[in-house]
Order: C-alpha cells, then sequence, then structure tokens
C-alpha cells in the first residue's frame, strides 16, 4: 500500500520510498524506513494530504504520496 492510499486516523510504517528528484527532501524530513506516521486529516479535496510524523505535522501532495510504500500497524 502507498501513503496515498491511507486513510486519516490511520498509523502506518514507512517501509520504503521509490527514487524520485524528492526522496532526498523526503528522507531529511524524517521519512525513512520504520518511521510511523500518523494520516492527519486533510484538505476538503485530500490534496495534499496531512501527515504527523516524530514530532512535526507535514503536508504531501498525493503525487509525492504515492511513491512511499507503507504497512499499516
Amino acid at each position: 500500500m502507498t501513503l496515498k492510499d491511507a486513510t486519516p486516523g490511520m498509523t502506518v510504517k514507512i517501509e520504503s520510498l521509490e527514487h524520485s528528484s524528492l526522496k532526498q527532501r523526503l528522507m531529511s524530513m524524517g521519512l525513512i524506513k520504520g518511521t510511523t506516521v500518523k494520516i492527519l486529516p486533510s484538505a476538503p479535496l485530500g490534496d495534499p494530504m496531512a501527515i504527523s510524523i516524530r514530532s512535526y505535522n507535514l503536508s504531501l501532495r498525493l503525487a509525492d504520496a504515492e511513491k512511499i510504500q507503507v504497512s499499516a500497524l
């Protein structure tokens, strides 16, 4: 499953990130393998989505969230 497929309220664990131009930037923001992420309620149309990671909240475009593989906890 990808991060894009997760619904608000779910807690997921990052399994991998696909290669993209943003991979290094996402990893520097804490989106690394094994990190737990909580999906927050997002914009009315769903894009961007909001997540809680470590000690902060982050907004991600759905196109970027689609490149992050996760597993449900």
